[in-house]
Protein backbone atom coordinates (compact mmCIF):
# COMPACT_ATOMS: atom_id res chain seq x y z
CA UNK A 1 0.00 0.00 0.00
CA UNK A 2 2.85 2.43 -1.28
CA UNK A 3 2.11 3.11 -4.67
CA UNK A 4 0.54 6.85 -5.21
CA UNK A 5 -2.94 6.57 -6.93
CA UNK A 6 -2.18 8.81 -9.68
CA UNK A 7 0.67 11.70 -9.68
CA UNK A 8 0.35 14.58 -7.14
CA UNK A 9 -2.12 12.27 -5.37
CA UNK A 10 -1.58 12.00 -1.32
CA UNK A 11 -2.96 8.53 -0.95
CA UNK A 12 -2.01 5.13 -1.87
CA UNK A 13 -4.02 3.63 -4.84
CA UNK A 14 -5.08 0.32 -2.26
CA UNK A 15 -7.13 3.15 -1.19
CA UNK A 16 -9.25 4.17 -3.80
CA UNK A 17 -12.57 3.08 -3.69
CA UNK A 18 -15.21 1.56 -5.65
CA UNK A 19 -18.55 1.24 -4.53
CA UNK A 20 -17.86 2.28 -1.49
CA UNK A 21 -15.16 0.29 -0.04
CA UNK A 22 -11.53 0.52 -0.43
CA UNK A 23 -9.70 -2.08 -3.18
CA UNK A 24 -7.92 -3.23 0.08
CA UNK A 25 -11.19 -3.92 1.92
CA UNK A 26 -12.24 -5.70 -1.51
CA UNK A 27 -8.81 -7.16 -1.26
CA UNK A 28 -9.35 -8.35 2.40
CA UNK A 29 -12.53 -9.79 1.44
CA UNK A 30 -10.12 -11.99 -0.85
CA UNK A 31 -8.22 -13.17 2.03
CA UNK A 32 -11.71 -14.14 4.21
CA UNK A 33 -12.82 -16.00 1.49
CA UNK A 34 -10.02 -17.82 0.46
CA UNK A 35 -9.76 -18.51 4.89
CA UNK A 36 -6.42 -16.86 5.26
CA UNK A 37 -4.87 -16.60 9.27
CA UNK A 38 -2.77 -13.76 8.74
CA UNK A 39 -2.93 -10.03 6.74
CA UNK A 40 0.22 -8.66 6.47
CA UNK A 41 0.07 -4.83 5.06
CA UNK A 42 3.21 -3.03 3.28
CA UNK A 43 2.60 0.74 4.25
CA UNK A 44 4.21 3.55 4.93
CA UNK A 45 2.54 3.84 8.14
CA UNK A 46 -0.74 4.05 9.39
CA UNK A 47 -3.49 5.88 8.06
CA UNK A 48 -7.54 5.63 8.89
CA UNK A 49 -7.99 3.88 6.25
CA UNK A 50 -5.56 0.97 6.35
CA UNK A 51 -6.87 0.62 10.63
CA UNK A 52 -10.35 0.00 8.90
CA UNK A 53 -8.50 -2.76 7.11
CA UNK A 54 -7.07 -3.71 10.61
CA UNK A 55 -10.48 -4.17 12.56
CA UNK A 56 -12.14 -5.68 9.51
CA UNK A 57 -9.44 -8.17 9.55
CA UNK A 58 -9.43 -8.92 13.28
CA UNK A 59 -13.28 -9.03 13.52
CA UNK A 60 -13.29 -12.01 10.97
CA UNK A 61 -10.93 -13.62 13.28
CA UNK A 62 -7.61 -12.67 11.11
CA UNK A 63 -4.00 -11.83 12.25
CA UNK A 64 -3.03 -8.30 11.35
CA UNK A 65 0.16 -6.73 10.78
CA UNK A 66 1.44 -3.56 9.59
CA UNK A 67 5.10 -3.69 7.81
CA UNK A 68 6.67 -0.43 6.40
CA UNK A 69 9.75 -1.73 4.64
CA UNK A 70 9.87 -5.14 2.17
CA UNK A 71 12.86 -6.82 4.59
CA UNK A 72 10.16 -7.01 7.45
CA UNK A 73 7.98 -9.47 5.73
CA UNK A 74 10.30 -12.41 6.13
CA UNK A 75 10.17 -12.20 9.34
CA UNK A 76 6.60 -13.37 9.39
CA UNK A 77 6.29 -15.84 6.67
CA UNK A 78 7.85 -19.06 7.74
CA UNK A 79 9.08 -21.72 5.54
CA UNK A 80 5.56 -23.98 6.18
CA UNK A 81 3.46 -21.18 5.42
CA UNK A 82 1.43 -20.99 1.85
CA UNK A 83 1.41 -17.22 1.01
CA UNK A 84 -0.80 -15.63 -1.17
CA UNK A 85 0.49 -12.09 -3.27
CA UNK A 86 -1.80 -9.59 -4.08
CA UNK A 87 -0.66 -6.58 -6.19
CA UNK A 88 -1.72 -3.25 -4.94
CA UNK A 89 -4.48 -1.94 -7.35
CA UNK A 90 -5.96 -5.32 -7.85
CA UNK A 91 -9.88 -5.95 -7.84
CA UNK A 92 -10.40 -9.24 -8.69
CA UNK A 93 -13.75 -11.48 -8.12
CA UNK A 94 -13.60 -13.44 -5.18
CA UNK A 95 -15.70 -15.83 -7.34
CA UNK A 96 -13.05 -16.96 -9.82
CA UNK A 97 -9.99 -15.87 -7.76
CA UNK A 98 -11.06 -18.32 -4.94
CA UNK A 99 -10.62 -21.36 -7.14
CA UNK A 100 -7.43 -20.56 -9.15
CA UNK A 101 -6.03 -19.77 -5.46
CA UNK A 102 -6.86 -22.38 -4.02
CA UNK A 103 -5.65 -25.01 -6.34
CA UNK A 104 -2.35 -25.21 -5.32
CA UNK A 105 1.02 -22.66 -5.33
CA UNK A 106 1.01 -21.17 -8.72
CA UNK A 107 1.88 -17.56 -10.24
CA UNK A 108 -1.30 -16.35 -11.86
CA UNK A 109 -1.09 -15.13 -15.56
CA UNK A 110 -3.08 -13.49 -18.60
CA UNK A 111 -2.18 -12.66 -22.16
CA UNK A 112 0.00 -9.87 -22.37
CA UNK A 113 -1.91 -8.63 -25.04
CA UNK A 114 -4.46 -5.81 -23.49
CA UNK A 115 -2.67 -6.66 -20.48
CA UNK A 116 0.36 -3.76 -19.85
CA UNK A 117 -2.03 -1.35 -21.16
CA UNK A 118 -4.22 -2.36 -18.00
CA UNK A 119 -1.60 -1.75 -15.89
CA UNK A 120 -0.58 -5.53 -14.97
CA UNK A 121 3.83 -6.07 -15.88
CA UNK A 122 4.83 -8.55 -18.52
CA UNK A 123 6.28 -11.80 -17.54
CA UNK A 124 7.61 -12.92 -20.58
CA UNK A 125 7.01 -12.46 -24.71
CA UNK A 126 3.42 -14.13 -24.32
CA UNK A 127 2.40 -13.76 -20.70
CA UNK A 128 1.57 -10.71 -18.02
CA UNK A 129 0.81 -11.24 -14.14
CA UNK A 130 -2.41 -11.00 -13.18
CA UNK A 131 -1.64 -9.35 -9.47
CA UNK A 132 -1.90 -12.81 -7.94
CA UNK A 133 0.04 -15.56 -7.10
CA UNK A 134 0.19 -18.61 -3.94
CA UNK A 135 4.16 -18.88 -3.43
CA UNK A 136 5.10 -21.78 -0.69
CA UNK A 137 6.83 -19.57 2.04
CA UNK A 138 10.15 -20.57 1.99
CA UNK A 139 10.47 -18.11 -1.09
CA UNK A 140 10.27 -15.03 1.12
CA UNK A 141 14.31 -15.91 1.99
CA UNK A 142 15.33 -14.65 -0.96
CA UNK A 143 14.06 -11.39 -0.78
CA UNK A 144 17.19 -10.84 1.00
CA UNK A 145 19.33 -11.45 -1.82
CA UNK A 146 17.59 -8.20 -3.64
CA UNK A 147 19.85 -5.37 -3.85
CA UNK A 148 17.93 -2.03 -3.38
CA UNK A 149 14.30 -1.27 -3.04
CA UNK A 150 11.82 -3.33 -5.01
CA UNK A 151 8.06 -4.13 -5.10
CA UNK A 152 7.19 -7.45 -3.38
CA UNK A 153 4.71 -8.58 -5.32
CA UNK A 154 6.76 -8.33 -8.47
CA UNK A 155 10.26 -9.89 -6.78
CA UNK A 156 8.05 -12.48 -5.36
CA UNK A 157 6.46 -13.33 -8.46
CA UNK A 158 10.05 -13.32 -10.33
CA UNK A 159 11.72 -15.59 -7.75
CA UNK A 160 8.68 -17.76 -7.97
CA UNK A 161 9.35 -18.57 -11.65
CA UNK A 162 12.99 -18.83 -11.07
CA UNK A 163 11.91 -21.47 -8.88
CA UNK A 164 9.37 -23.56 -11.21
CA UNK A 165 6.96 -22.41 -9.15
CA UNK A 166 4.08 -23.16 -12.40
CA UNK A 167 2.16 -20.40 -14.00
CA UNK A 168 -1.79 -20.90 -14.35
CA UNK A 169 -3.69 -18.59 -16.21
CA UNK A 170 -6.56 -16.26 -15.79
CA UNK A 171 -9.85 -17.84 -17.77
CA UNK A 172 -11.02 -15.12 -20.48
CA UNK A 173 -14.54 -15.67 -18.96
CA UNK A 174 -12.76 -14.47 -15.19
CA UNK A 175 -11.13 -11.40 -17.17
CA UNK A 176 -14.34 -10.16 -18.56
CA UNK A 177 -15.74 -7.10 -17.32
CA UNK A 178 -15.19 -6.08 -14.01
CA UNK A 179 -14.21 -9.41 -12.36
CA UNK A 180 -10.42 -9.02 -12.69
CA UNK A 181 -9.31 -5.35 -12.73
CA UNK A 182 -6.13 -3.13 -11.90
CA UNK A 183 -7.01 0.32 -10.15
CA UNK A 184 -4.80 2.94 -10.71
CA UNK A 185 -6.33 6.30 -10.49
CA UNK A 186 -9.53 7.14 -9.11
CA UNK A 187 -10.71 7.95 -12.71
CA UNK A 188 -10.79 4.46 -13.34
CA UNK A 189 -12.22 3.50 -10.20
CA UNK A 190 -15.42 5.60 -11.32
CA UNK A 191 -15.28 4.22 -14.24
CA UNK A 192 -15.64 0.20 -13.69
CA UNK A 193 -17.81 1.58 -10.37
CA UNK A 194 -21.45 1.31 -12.29
CA UNK A 195 -20.46 -1.99 -14.22
CA UNK A 196 -19.31 -3.43 -10.84
CA UNK A 197 -22.12 -2.86 -8.72
CA UNK A 198 -24.18 -3.73 -12.56
CA UNK A 199 -22.07 -7.31 -12.02
CA UNK A 200 -23.37 -7.56 -8.05
CA UNK A 201 -26.99 -6.72 -8.25
CA UNK A 202 -27.10 -8.11 -11.64
CA UNK A 203 -29.96 -10.43 -13.50
CA UNK A 204 -30.01 -13.31 -10.92
CA UNK A 205 -33.31 -13.95 -10.54
CA UNK A 206 -36.20 -12.64 -12.72
CA UNK A 207 -37.19 -8.95 -12.69
CA UNK A 208 -41.04 -7.64 -12.52
CA UNK A 209 -41.39 -3.74 -13.12
CA UNK A 210 -41.33 -2.86 -8.96
CA UNK A 211 -37.96 -4.68 -8.81
CA UNK A 212 -36.52 -3.40 -11.79
CA UNK A 213 -37.37 -0.09 -10.75
CA UNK A 214 -35.58 -0.21 -7.32
CA UNK A 215 -32.66 -1.41 -9.26
CA UNK A 216 -32.74 0.93 -11.87
CA UNK A 217 -32.52 3.39 -8.77
CA UNK A 218 -29.89 1.58 -7.62
CA UNK A 219 -27.92 1.85 -10.19
CA UNK A 220 -28.46 5.37 -10.78
CA UNK A 221 -27.52 6.69 -7.44
CA UNK A 222 -25.90 3.05 -5.30
CA UNK A 223 -22.52 4.69 -6.14
CA UNK A 224 -22.87 7.49 -4.12
CA UNK A 225 -24.89 6.33 -1.12
CA UNK A 226 -22.24 3.23 -0.85
CA UNK A 227 -19.80 6.11 -0.35
CA UNK A 228 -21.48 8.15 1.87
CA UNK A 229 -21.26 4.93 4.53
CA UNK A 230 -24.34 2.86 5.43
CA UNK A 231 -26.50 2.83 2.61
CA UNK A 232 -28.42 -0.25 2.96
CA UNK A 233 -29.40 0.97 6.32
CA UNK A 234 -29.94 4.07 5.26
CA UNK A 235 -32.17 3.04 3.11
CA UNK A 236 -33.88 0.63 5.24
CA UNK A 237 -34.56 3.08 8.20
CA UNK A 238 -36.26 4.72 5.20
CA UNK A 239 -38.63 2.03 4.46
CA UNK A 240 -39.44 1.97 8.07
CA UNK A 241 -40.05 5.60 8.40
CA UNK A 242 -42.50 5.38 5.08
CA UNK A 243 -44.41 2.35 6.82
CA UNK A 244 -45.35 5.10 9.64
CA UNK A 245 -46.53 7.06 7.10
CA UNK A 246 -48.70 4.31 6.04
CA UNK A 247 -50.04 3.79 9.16
CA UNK A 248 -50.59 7.53 9.94
CA UNK A 249 -52.56 7.78 6.49
CA UNK A 250 -54.53 4.53 7.78
CA UNK A 251 -55.63 6.63 10.71
CA UNK A 252 -56.86 9.65 8.66
CA UNK A 253 -59.07 6.71 6.50
CA UNK A 254 -56.47 7.86 3.56
CA UNK A 255 -56.14 4.08 3.01
CA UNK A 256 -55.38 4.94 -0.85
CA UNK A 257 -52.53 6.93 0.08
CA UNK A 258 -51.56 4.37 2.63
CA UNK A 259 -51.03 1.65 -0.18
CA UNK A 260 -48.66 4.13 -1.93
CA UNK A 261 -46.55 4.18 0.94
CA UNK A 262 -46.25 0.84 1.09
CA UNK A 263 -45.27 0.76 -2.50
CA UNK A 264 -42.62 3.20 -1.88
CA UNK A 265 -41.50 1.28 1.27
CA UNK A 266 -41.28 -1.75 -0.61
CA UNK A 267 -39.13 -0.32 -3.19
CA UNK A 268 -36.57 1.34 -0.71
CA UNK A 269 -36.33 -2.37 0.97
CA UNK A 270 -35.67 -4.16 -2.43
CA UNK A 271 -32.96 -1.39 -3.08
CA UNK A 272 -31.49 -1.39 0.65
CA UNK A 273 -31.43 -5.33 -0.42
CA UNK A 274 -29.40 -4.84 -3.37
CA UNK A 275 -27.06 -2.43 -1.59
CA UNK A 276 -26.82 -5.02 1.20
CA UNK A 277 -25.79 -7.85 -0.91
CA UNK A 278 -23.26 -5.63 -3.00
CA UNK A 279 -21.70 -4.75 0.73
CA UNK A 280 -21.53 -7.62 1.68
CA UNK A 281 -19.80 -9.05 -1.44
CA UNK A 282 -16.98 -6.14 -1.34
CA UNK A 283 -16.35 -7.85 2.13
CA UNK A 284 -17.02 -11.34 2.03
CA UNK A 285 -19.84 -10.75 5.24
CA UNK A 286 -22.09 -13.91 4.76
CA UNK A 287 -25.55 -13.30 4.21
CA UNK A 288 -27.25 -13.81 8.06
CA UNK A 289 -30.13 -16.25 8.24
CA UNK A 290 -32.35 -13.80 7.88
CA UNK A 291 -31.54 -11.17 5.79
CA UNK A 292 -33.03 -7.03 6.40
CA UNK A 293 -34.86 -7.45 2.75
CA UNK A 294 -36.61 -10.71 4.28
CA UNK A 295 -37.33 -9.06 6.89
CA UNK A 296 -38.76 -5.61 5.29
CA UNK A 297 -40.60 -7.44 3.07
CA UNK A 298 -42.85 -9.08 6.03
CA UNK A 299 -43.19 -6.11 7.74
CA UNK A 300 -44.85 -4.02 4.72
CA UNK A 301 -46.91 -7.20 4.02
CA UNK A 302 -48.23 -6.43 7.58
CA UNK A 303 -48.63 -3.31 6.42
CA UNK A 304 -50.80 -4.30 3.37
CA UNK A 305 -52.85 -6.36 5.13
CA UNK A 306 -53.77 -4.05 8.53
CA UNK A 307 -54.30 -1.44 6.13
CA UNK A 308 -56.86 -3.95 3.69
CA UNK A 309 -58.55 -4.49 6.97
CA UNK A 310 -59.09 -0.98 7.91
CA UNK A 311 -60.15 0.27 4.70
CA UNK A 312 -62.79 -2.77 4.29
CA UNK A 313 -66.15 -1.60 5.49
CA UNK A 314 -68.25 -3.25 8.05
CA UNK A 315 -71.69 -3.93 7.83
CA UNK A 316 -73.53 -4.61 11.46
CA UNK A 317 -73.53 -7.49 13.21
CA UNK A 318 -69.73 -8.27 11.07
CA UNK A 319 -67.35 -9.57 12.95
CA UNK A 320 -63.50 -8.40 12.88
CA UNK A 321 -62.22 -11.63 12.47
CA UNK A 322 -64.39 -12.09 9.29
CA UNK A 323 -63.51 -8.27 7.80
CA UNK A 324 -59.68 -9.82 7.88
CA UNK A 325 -60.24 -13.30 6.63
CA UNK A 326 -59.70 -11.87 2.77
CA UNK A 327 -56.92 -9.39 3.22
CA UNK A 328 -55.42 -12.85 5.35
CA UNK A 329 -56.11 -14.60 2.85
CA UNK A 330 -54.60 -12.76 -0.30
CA UNK A 331 -50.99 -12.48 1.50
CA UNK A 332 -51.10 -15.91 2.36
CA UNK A 333 -52.13 -16.95 -1.09
CA UNK A 334 -49.69 -14.83 -2.79
CA UNK A 335 -46.68 -16.48 -0.35
CA UNK A 336 -47.98 -19.83 -1.66
CA UNK A 337 -48.55 -19.23 -5.52
CA UNK A 338 -45.13 -17.57 -5.57
CA UNK A 339 -43.65 -20.79 -5.10
CA UNK A 340 -45.46 -22.53 -7.40
CA UNK A 341 -45.25 -20.44 -10.37
CA UNK A 342 -42.62 -20.30 -12.97
CA UNK A 343 -39.84 -17.29 -12.20
CA UNK A 344 -41.42 -15.14 -14.14
CA UNK A 345 -44.66 -15.32 -13.23
CA UNK A 346 -43.43 -15.67 -9.31
CA UNK A 347 -41.91 -12.30 -9.21
CA UNK A 348 -44.89 -10.57 -10.61
CA UNK A 349 -46.87 -11.59 -8.01
CA UNK A 350 -44.05 -11.08 -5.39
CA UNK A 351 -44.51 -7.64 -6.75
CA UNK A 352 -45.44 -5.41 -4.03
CA UNK A 353 -45.07 -2.21 -5.91
CA UNK A 354 -47.98 -3.32 -8.38
CA UNK A 355 -50.00 -4.93 -5.67
CA UNK A 356 -49.88 -1.55 -3.90
CA UNK A 357 -51.32 0.45 -7.03
CA UNK A 358 -54.29 -2.50 -7.56
CA UNK A 359 -55.01 -1.86 -4.36
CA UNK A 360 -54.77 2.05 -4.29
CA UNK A 361 -57.23 1.84 -7.25
CA UNK A 362 -59.59 -0.33 -5.11
CA UNK A 363 -59.61 1.92 -2.37
CA UNK A 364 -59.57 4.86 -4.24
CA UNK A 365 -63.03 3.82 -6.24
CA UNK A 366 -64.67 1.94 -2.92
CA UNK A 367 -64.63 -1.48 -4.18
CA UNK A 368 -61.20 -2.78 -2.05
CA UNK A 369 -63.14 -5.30 -0.52
CA UNK A 370 -64.63 -6.93 -3.50
CA UNK A 371 -61.09 -6.38 -5.39
CA UNK A 372 -59.51 -8.31 -2.57
CA UNK A 373 -62.39 -11.36 -2.87
CA UNK A 374 -61.58 -11.42 -6.53
CA UNK A 375 -57.79 -11.32 -6.33
CA UNK A 376 -57.63 -14.20 -3.98
CA UNK A 377 -59.98 -16.22 -6.46
CA UNK A 378 -57.82 -15.49 -8.90
CA UNK A 379 -55.03 -16.40 -7.59
CA UNK A 380 -56.37 -19.36 -6.75
CA UNK A 381 -57.47 -20.15 -10.16
CA UNK A 382 -54.15 -19.58 -11.10
CA UNK A 383 -52.33 -21.68 -8.89
CA UNK A 384 -54.47 -24.90 -9.83
CA UNK A 385 -54.55 -23.77 -14.37
CA UNK A 386 -51.30 -22.62 -14.55
CA UNK A 387 -48.18 -24.70 -14.98
CA UNK A 388 -46.08 -25.02 -11.94
CA UNK A 389 -42.39 -25.00 -11.14
CA UNK A 390 -40.05 -27.38 -12.50
CA UNK A 391 -37.49 -28.55 -10.30
CA UNK A 392 -34.29 -30.59 -10.52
Amino acid sequence: MVEPAGAGQPIPRAFLRVAGSTLAQHQLGLTIALDCQRVICIARGTSPELLAVQHRAEDAGQQFHIVTAPAQLAALVTAADDLIVLSEGLLPDPAHAVPLLESGPAVLTQPVEGALAEGFERIDINNAAAGAARLPGRLVEQLHELPGDWDVPSALTRIALQSGIPMREVPSAARLGVGWKMIRTETEALGVEHEWLRARIGVSRPGSPGRSLARIGVLSFGPSLLHAGNASTALAAGALLVLAIAAGAAWFDLVAVGFLACAIAWLLAQAAGMLRAAERHAEAIAPPAIPRADALGWAVDAAFMLLAIWGTQRGPGDLAASTAFAPVMLLLLLHLVARLFEERLAALVADRALLALVLCAGATIGYLAPLIQILCVGLALAGIVLPARRHG
